[in-house]
């Protein structure tokens, strides 16, 4: 199914969530002075605009990102607002970074990307970005690339799980999925997005992750309101393998700036 795309839903309390974690991340694994692989499935176009049509259609970049901004939710030095603060100085003041270019702002020359899209119009967009031309792109299911590229080289580094969930076998795939890609890079940070429905329809996919037998692992979620009546999504949440250090305290800070 090739029906989702993302520019409704840009910039939403679920990419902040997400998008922080990911920068704190990416910002401990570059302070080690070796490469790195970044490998995502999802990437979506990469870069979007919260006052387009679609946008203003949902409002939900103006309940996450452009009130996070308004209200000073980050620290000026706090990677995630680094990232945002070079992607509006670069596209303008109404552009959001989706996470390649949120990676792309803050890892290093000698680091690799590799990032799958398989919708022909997002996939388009991501490769024409200017701030990616050093990445690999592929217009292939992102999960094929992952098993296929696995482990990378370099293996330091991470991948990030970001599926919008539209095919519903996914939460049934994904904790063998993961527990594949851990088997073959037992080193790589892997970082699984969800999304916290009001049905419960993610509980048993954590259900067997919390089984697979990984030794290492950090679940976090931020609960927020319904946007809109119907509107299913309640909260985010990541589950990570191999968190990097610090990651714990850092996620804890990220979580205390959506209970205000």
């Amino acid at each position: 199914m090739l029906s989702y795309q993302h520019s409704y839903h840009a910039g939403n309390l679920a990419d902040v969530h997400k998008h922080a974690l990911l920068a704190v991340m990416l910002d401990y694994l570059t302070r080690k002075d070796k490469p790195l692989s970044y490998l995502e499935t999802h990437a979506g176009r990469g870069l979007y605009n919260i006052n387009d049509e679609a946008a203003l259609k949902t409002g939900e970049a103006a309940a996450g990102i452009a009130r996070v901004l308004d209200e000073n939710w980050f620290a000026a030095d706090h990677p995630y607002l680094r990232a945002v603060s070079a992607i509006s100085a670069k596209y303008g003041a109404t552009a959001y970074p989706g996470s390649p270019l949120v990676a792309a702002e803050l890892l290093r020359p000698g680091d690799t990307m590799h990032l799958a899209e398989l919708h022909p119009q997002e996939h388009a967009a991501l490769r024409g970005l200017v701030a990616l031309k050093y990445a690999q792109i592929y217009h292939q299911d992102g999960f094929q690339m992952a098993q296929s590229i696995c482990p990378p080289t370099p293996r330091r580094g991470m991948l990030l799980i970001d599926p919008s969930f539209e095919v519903k076998s996914d939460y049934l795939t994904i904790p063998e999925f993961v527990r594949q890609i851990h088997r073959k890079w037992n080193v790589g940070v892997i970082a699984l997005w969800y999304p916290i429905l009001a049905d419960n329809r993610h509980v048993p996919m954590l259900v067997a992750l919390k089984h697979a037998g990984f030794k290492d692992v950090l679940r976090h979620e931020v609960k927020f309101t319904a946007l809109r009546a119907g509107h299913g999504m309640i909260g985010s949440g990541m589950f990570i393998v191999n968190p990097p250090y610090g990651l714990v305290d850092a996620a804890a800070a990220v979580g205390a700036v959506f209970d205000r």
